[in-house]
């Protein structure tokens, strides 16, 4: 069956372009179509789609409390059409919190460097979503699934996929001796998509005291990334803030990867952080790889490398680089992934010491580290 996608603007000039492109893929089906909020929740009972697209700005109900009301209500995946504003960052920060999954930039020339790179993109992202799990069936907050037999059934899936790929992968054999976790010099998190909000849930039970740095690589525009670290520092116990080149690590502070930029870390008499342009072509603006990568040298394998939810497989390499020099790796389970891809990689390649949960991955720091 085709995943059916229900198609939220108020511009009916964005919602037939939108429906145009998704149409043209013969395993999607645009179900129906909504200008304003109020209408969106009426259509999401009536259609039942799959994927909802929905923008932030919209008359009658805005595009935030209408996620906010879909996902008490029907929860299903939403993909939200954002600008790449300050304005748009926050905007679209606080529809991932109501629970939407993931986010597009609403002008297709911010999406990809040409027309069919965007239709592609937005195609292959929908096509994600519509598996996706754990927020996308559940209310923000709740661990119970509001829509009973299609949740679990694709929980059970996933779990029984994750666990098929652990028994199959050969370990990946460490060249040096596995670091305990209290000897680590740093934590290392890549993410992208439901990575936000997975952010979140992992650094809040960290105490100020945290006696290690972390660097935080998170699939996100450069005009989000200000805002986001903005979020997580007033939110968490340790200080979190965007990198900026020549920045030292230090415990208890959280650094994120700028946006747009290649983020990796130099080993001298302390270890600094280097903010760099990315090569042409380079896919991830951060990349988790090239971080990750960089760490091999620069911390000489002391790190735990802590991969969570997100599409693709970003991550993979350079957590095989750091296994190779006696680095730990942890990775997401499928059940509360938003897109079991990243960690899925991670733990089909063998690489994966620990397999968490996700509300588990902090207390697991905190208990292992300090």
């Amino acid at each position: 069956m085709p995943i059916k996608v229900l198609v939220v603007d108020d511009s009916g000039f964005f919602r037939r372009r939108i429906a145009e492109i998704l149409d043209s893929d013969s395993g999607i089906e645009v179900v129906g179509s909504a200008e304003n909020g109020e209408q969106a929740i009426a259509k999401v009972r009536e259609l039942d789609p799959d994927v909802v697209t929905m923008d932030i700005e919209m008359p009658v109900m805005d595009g935030i409390t209408a996620v906010r009301k879909i996902m008490a209500e029907n929860p299903r995946p939403i993909l939200m059409f954002s600008s790449l504003t300050t304005e748009g960052a926050q905007a679209t920060l606080d529809a991932l919190e109501a629970g939407a999954v993931d986010f597009l930039p609403k002008r297709f020339s911010d999406m990809a460097s040409d027309e069919d790179s965007a239709r592609m993109l937005l195609r292959r992202r929908v096509r994600s979503l519509s598996r996706s799990r754990a927020r996308s069936v559940s209310a923000p907050g709740s661990s119970a699934p509001a829509r009973e037999a299609r949740p679990n059934a694709r929980r059970e899936e996933a779990d029984r996929v994750a666990a098929d790929a652990r028994k199959q992968a050969p370990p990946v054999v460490s060249t040096r001796p596995k670091t305990p976790l209290r000897q680590m010099r740093a934590v290392l998190i890549g993410t992208s998509t439901g990575g936000p909000v997975a952010l979140q849930e992992v650094l809040k039970p960290l105490p100020a005291s945290f006696p290690l740095p972390i660097l935080l690589v998170q699939h996100m525009p450069a005009s989000f990334t200000p805002a986001f670290a903005e979020r997580l520092n007033a939110m968490c116990n340790i200080e979190v803030r965007q990198a900026k080149d020549g920045d030292v690590l230090k415990p208890g502070v959280a650094l994120l990867a700028p946006g747009g930029m290649q983020t990796t870390l130099e080993r001298g008499s302390q270890t600094q952080v280097r903010i760099s342009e990315s090569p042409l072509g380079t896919i991830y603006k951060p990349s988790v790889d090239a971080a990750f990568t960089s760490a091999v040298d620069a911390l000489r394998g002391q790190v735990l490398a802590v991969v969570l939810t997100g599409m693709g497989a970003d991550g993979r390499e350079g957590a095989r680089a750091l296994k190779a020099v006696g680095a730990q790796v942890w990775s997401q389970d499928a059940a509360t992934c938003v897109v079991y891809g990243m960690p899925a990689a991670v733990a089909e390649a063998g690489l994966s010491d620990h397999v968490y949960p996700l509300p588990e991955i902090g207390p697991a720091l905190v208990k292992g580290i300090c």
